[in-house]
């Protein structure tokens, strides 16, 4: 089930196992993964997309293995709130995905998510060459924190 609102998304979860953050890119996907009281995100890993099927058991061996209740997407709405292709290639990526499995799917806006991942690695001075193979699971730290941060409000 796709949620709209965080609150439901939430809401639906079970108590005590993890979340999991997503940061899709056009190449790699991001992925973070929340303790099991859903109050701090821990980077995780970067996938390299290859076809829709193979990512997908990639996000869901990793869900299995962290026994994740459920995914964040991070949603690219412009700058404005509006939506554009890349909100259209999340959404998509969503319906497919919950074709697969009964893991519930919410969306955070990712709105600044990688200058903000950006700004946290190069404060912990990593290198240019660290911060490009880091930044995508990095940033989807960040959306997933900000999603659990939203619920501690709701």
């Amino acid at each position: 089930m796709i949620f709209e609102d965080l609150a439901d998304f939430f809401a639906a979860l079970p108590m005590g196992r993890p979340i999991a953050g997503l940061d899709l890119g056009t190449k790699t996907i991001g992925v973070a993964v929340s303790d099991r009281m859903m109050t701090i995100s821990t980077p995780l890993e970067t996938v390299k997309r290859k076809k829709f099927g193979v990512d997908a058991a990639r996000l869901l061996e990793i869900a299995s293995a962290r026994e994740v209740c459920g995914f964040v997407l991070g949603l690219p709405l412009n700058m404005d709130g509006s939506e554009g292709p890349r909100c259209q290639a999340t959404r998509a990526f969503a319906r497919n995905l919950v074709g697969l499995t009964d893991l519930p799917i919410a969306y955070q806006d990712e709105r600044l998510s990688t200058v903000e991942a950006e700004r946290v690695l190069i404060a912990a001075d990593t290198s240019r060459k660290r911060r490009s193979e880091v930044i995508d699971y990095v940033a989807a730290g960040v959306i997933l924190q900000q999603a659990l941060d939203r619920k501690r409000h709701l």
